[in-house]
């Protein structure tokens, strides 16, 4: 052994690999605010306020947790989960009023004395400029969400197909929808 040589611990951060204590923060960010978000969906749904059930949410929220809070976090760092899902709580009020408009327009149809007419139900494809699988995702459910239209497919390139029930429906895909997610979802 010469002076150079100076061992190297396995708990050594490398370029290669992110540190133990950056993995472990990330985990831990990415854990408690998946069991906060999971807690307050328990309390909210179960309706139950008393110890057993409680306790039950609790567990059952720490165990989902632990094992996919990954999933639902994109970014590396904690501020950057905060600053997504800040982002993505400003989308879900736009989606609500254009789930509302889309259900006006369908009620418009089905009511309509020539609602046979005015129903044209067809499929029309395009492509995305969004890149990320949870950015496609959010999308696709958007749209499925949305009355008048579903989500048939989506391709790894980010082609989209839409069944459409009139032209009207399928007129504003992609559109704001996608410039909206494309703003959650900085890519």
């Amino acid at each position: 052994m010469g002076k150079d040589f100076q061992p190297t611990s396995r708990n050594a951060p490398s370029e290669e690999n992110p540190s133990k204590t950056s993995r472990a923060k990330r985990f831990g960010a990415t854990f408690i605010l998946s069991f906060v978000i999971l807690f307050v969906v328990w309390i909210i749904f179960s309706g139950r306020f008393d110890g057993f059930h409680i306790t039950l949410g609790l567990i059952s929220s720490a165990i989902v947790a632990a094992f996919s809070g990954d999933l639902m976090f994109t970014s590396h760092e904690p501020r950057g989960i905060f600053r997504l899902w800040i982002r993505l709580f400003a989308y879900i009020p736009w989606l609500i009023y254009q789930i509302f408009l889309a259900n006006l327009h369908v009620m418009y149809l089905v009511f309509h004395p020539k609602m046979m007419e005015l129903i044209n139900p067809q499929i029309i494809e395009f492509d995305s400029e969004l890149k990320s699988d949870y950015a496609r995702t959010t999308f696709a459910n958007s749209i499925t969400l949305t009355p008048g239209t579903i989500t048939v497919n989506v391709t790894v390139l980010g082609r989209f197909s839409v069944h459409c029930i009139d032209d009207k429906s399928g007129q504003a895909l992609p559109g704001d929808m996608e410039s909206k997610i494309v703003k959650v979802f900085p890519e």
